[in-house]
């Protein structure tokens, strides 16, 4: 492989320095840097930060083909500026043997746009009821470390405790989708003013938040990991915080939406704006931000959902849950994290790409930008403000909240070890 020389970048949103990508790995980090035969890339002050790492993606395949594979799935994640995701579990059929992860992870190193690591699913099925394969899952080729039934939540204790007593002894994690089931029949969106004055089923709070409160109970009295999928209310914060505070082993996760939209938006009846769990208030926006700047949520993940034309565009009731979410995160981020002061460049580092990395035992990714490290890395036009236009997407689905809207910050150039997967916006 060729050298690299990016010239002139704001490492993690610093001074501009150089940086000399060899081969695979960073060669060295300073300034007025030269290599003789070296591709130069000028990058004008951009902003350069490591590979992004997603904990929460849905990639479809197998089974669902028609809204997304791994290969348009792993392009949408290089034109967003990951080099890893990991990939959940409710495929056709489920992730919940060997042979499955095994081959949702051998089709994402076939298409080589960034890492793909399985997440295995907790029970057989998703159906809650009998443990899956989770050693059979970890010792395969994949070496899955993550468990999950999103989509579904664990919401048998026992089941839940056995799980995280398994996945203690290798190191895993269970990664919950909270939401006690009883409390959500019917729901369409968050419970409070707005569903009252729509007259849709309301998703209360408290559905959420008493399957955390379960879970970080649980965590504790096995000593084993938890990990929060994508938390939404105010509440949840809370619990988190308070579980943290007694040294449990809990992280948490909040998605780029629950940041930026409100429920407001569902007064539009767009399917669009309908998602698991619900788009909250103005309050929960408030409180998920400020969590996610004091690290009491660790990370964000996009929990990218992608749906096929004819899954959204329907009448409210009948429209599946999800948004498409890796072409557009960091915009997002950049937008209610930086812009507001909230987080630094070196913030949005950590909590996309270290600490992701660092749950999900993604080995080489999450790392810093130094000499002797992994050429993972995602150039950023910082300055850049334009409308999302979904036709210009790398994935296979559309289903964006975002469409017309303007958003900041342009992923430019994405490398994963020293290869391009992005050039100048375009897919390598």
């Amino acid at each position: 492989m060729s050298k690299i020389l990016i010239r002139g970048a704001k490492v993690l949103g610093g001074e501009p320095q150089d940086v000399l990508i060899d081969g695979e790995t960073i060669a060295e980090v300073g300034t007025g840097l030269s290599a003789e035969g070296a591709e130069v890339v000028e990058a004008d002050g951009r902003v350069l930060l490591p590979g992004l790492v997603d904990l929460h993606t849905h990639l479809r395949e197998p089974g669902r083909e028609d809204s997304e594979t791994v290969l348009t799935g792993t392009r949408a994640a290089a034109s967003g500026g990951y080099t890893a995701v990991f990939a959940m579990a409710n495929t056709f059929p489920v992730a919940d043997t060997a042979g499955v992860v095994e081959q949702v992870y051998r089709l994402g190193r076939e298409h080589g746009y960034c890492d793909v690591q399985p997440i295995g699913a907790v029970t057989v099925g998703l159906e809650g009821k009998k443990l899956a394969e989770l050693g059979a899952m970890h010792e395969s080729a994949a070496g899955v470390t993550v468990f999950s039934d999103d989509g579904k939540c664990v919401d048998d204790a026992v089941i839940m405790r056995r799980a995280l007593e398994y996945v203690k002894a290798f190191g895993g994690v269970v990664a919950q989708h909270a939401q006690e089931p009883r409390l959500t029949e019917g729901a369409q969106m968050n419970e409070g003013v707005v569903s009252a004055e729509l007259g849709l089923g309301g998703w209360p709070a408290v559905a959420e938040e008493s399957i955390i409160a379960r879970d970080v109970l649980l965590a504790e009295h096995v000593g084993s990991r938890v990990h929060i999928c994508h938390l939404s209310t105010a509440g949840s914060v809370e619990i988190v915080r308070w579980a943290k505070s007694r040294g449990i082993d809990v992280t948490a996760e909040v998605t780029p939406h629950h940041l930026l939209l409100t429920d407001e938006l569902v007064r539009s009846y767009n399917p669009v704006y309908k998602v698991n769990p619900p788009l909250r208030t103005e309050r929960d926006v408030l409180a998920l931000r400020e969590a996610l700047a004091d690290g009491t949520i660790d990370i964000v993940a996009t929990d990218h959902a992608p749906h096929p034309h004819e899954d959204k565009d329907c009448e409210w009731a009948a429209a599946a849950m999800g948004m498409v979410g890796l072409e557009t995160a960091l915009s997002v981020v950049q937008r209610t994290m930086v812009e507001t002061g909230l987080l630094d460049w070196a913030g949005v580092a950590d909590r996309m790409s270290l600490k992701p990395a660092e749950i999900g035992r993604a080995q080489g990714h999450g790392r810093p930008v130094s000499a002797g490290e992994p050429a993972n890395l995602t150039l950023v036009d910082t300055a850049y403000r334009g409308e999302v236009d979904p036709a210009g997407f790398a994935s296979r689905s559309r289903n964006t909240p975002y469409e017309g809207r303007e958003l900041p910050g342009r992923v430019t150039h994405t490398w994963l070890r020293g290869r391009a997967t992005l050039v100048d916006g375009k897919l390598a």
